[in-house]
């Protein structure tokens, strides 16, 4: 997007990709199927990320939002459609959709693709970015370079840290990568037990007291290994923060049925002791859960044969905190940056002007996407960013004199 966008602003502009061929990332996005955008609007789509990145986004996403990516594809062969009414994806279901559109975009703007091209150091000459050096040794002289390596996460699809590498070597100050959106271990075992049941809708939290404001909402999955989905992977690159910093778990809640509330809860153990009074509280427990969940929280509440007419009131507050305040403690995120769909830190976004997304350090130099210290949630907002700042970064960058 970077390219076409730099192009139709008049520059003659080469693409440079250290794999054989580009966008292996973004065909793996999705599962495949490419979640390019969602429905929301600029300041709603804002209001999702943290008060520094939002104010820093701004200007790119504004001049380049959701609506005018999905026209932008649309003009270009590739409606796309939004089922759910939020999540924006090619009505062809495939991801080479959005990848086609943006090649044959490139071939139009006589863009040069060159594959195989690993770029080993970004060349300065009178205190700005002047070219390239590729790890050939071949030297590129360019006007301007926009730097969009990407993170470190799906390393074998191209985004391997080299790009923060590059952007170091370039004197720009960075916060150290972790991984995102990713799925967590667990030291309890017993979510293994139940792997493969998903939630619909879930929250999550961390149960520290400088995190009760904020709450992870969405599905949750049960792994062999501990929980994912998106409401965990929405949470992780917090978790992955607090791990770095030293902490050997990090403690979460669990609230199962959020639409429930523990008075809700209460209400229904009252309901079993009027009407299921001799059954076994332990099997009550179980089938108000699905499948092997239901029985880990009979479990874990600690029933014995206690019948539901004797339930005692600790009793009953272990069943309600079970549904709604389940402890698990992360130990690490789950394959580090291999399963990783985004990198958290990057160059840090006071070395770069917003209005232009050019370095201040080094005129010459942009950076666009993940290299930067943005990082999103689930459901298409990294995508937008990407495609956001690449087509802010090109303009810009093509005006660049």
């Amino acid at each position: 997007m970077a390219a076409v966008a730099a192009a139709a602003g008049g520059a003659r502009v080469t693409v440079l990709d250290r794999l054989p061929r580009p966008g292996l990332k973004l065909l793996a996005s999705g599962g495949g199927r490419c979640n390019v955008t969602n429905a929301l609007e600029p300041e709603a789509f804002l209001a999702r990320f943290e008060r520094e990145p939002a104010r820093f986004m701004r200007p790119a996403l504004l001049a380049f939002p959701g609506d005018a990516l999905r026209e932008w594809l649309a003009r270009r062969g590739v409606p796309l459609h939004a089922a759910d009414g939020f999540h924006y994806f090619p009505v062809s279901e495939a991801a080479v959709s959005v990848l086609d559109a943006l090649l044959a975009e490139c071939r139009k703007q006589k863009v040069q693709l060159l594959t195989n091209s690993p770029v080993a150091e970004i060349l300065t000459s009178g205190g700005r970015a002047c070219g390239v050096r590729l790890a050939d040794g071949t030297a590129l002289p360019a006007r301007s370079v926009i730097l969009a390596a990407g993170g470190c996460s799906y390393p074998g699809l191209g985004s391997d840290g080299s790009g923060f590498a590059l952007a170091r070597r370039a004197g720009l100050e960075l916060r150290p990568p972790l991984p995102a959106l990713a799925p967590l271990l667990t030291a309890e075992t017993w979510p293994g037990r139940c792997a493969g049941i998903t939630l619909p809708a879930a929250e999550v939290r961390i149960a520290l007291p400088d995190c009760r404001k904020q709450v992870w909402r969405g599905p949750l999955l049960f792994t062999h290994r501990g929980v994912s989905g998106p409401t965990v992977l929405d949470a992780s690159g917090e978790v992955a923060a607090r791990l770095a910093a030293g902490a050997v778990t990090v403690p979460l809640r669990l609230n199962l049925f959020p639409d429930i509330t523990p008075e809700a809860w209460r209400q229904r153990l009252d309901g079993w002791r009027r009407s299921q009074g001799a059954k076994l509280a332990r099997n009550l427990v179980a089938e108000s859960a699905p499948g092997r969940l239901g029985e880990a929280l009979a479990e874990l509440a600690e029933l014995g044969e206690t019948r539901a007419a004797r339930l005692s009131r600790e009793q009953s507050e272990r069943i309600v905190a079970g549904f709604t305040e389940l402890p698990v403690h992360a130990t690490a995120t789950e394959g580090g940056f291999v399963k990783a769909m985004a990198t958290r830190g990057g160059v840090r976004l006071g070395e770069l002007s917003s209005r232009t997304l050019e370095c201040r350090k080094l005129p010459g130099l942009f950076c666009a996407g993940e290299v930067l210290d943005v990082d999103g949630p689930c459901g298409g907002f990294n995508l937008t960013w990407a495609f956001a700042s690449g087509y802010f970064s090109g303009a810009a960058a093509a005006a660049e004199k």
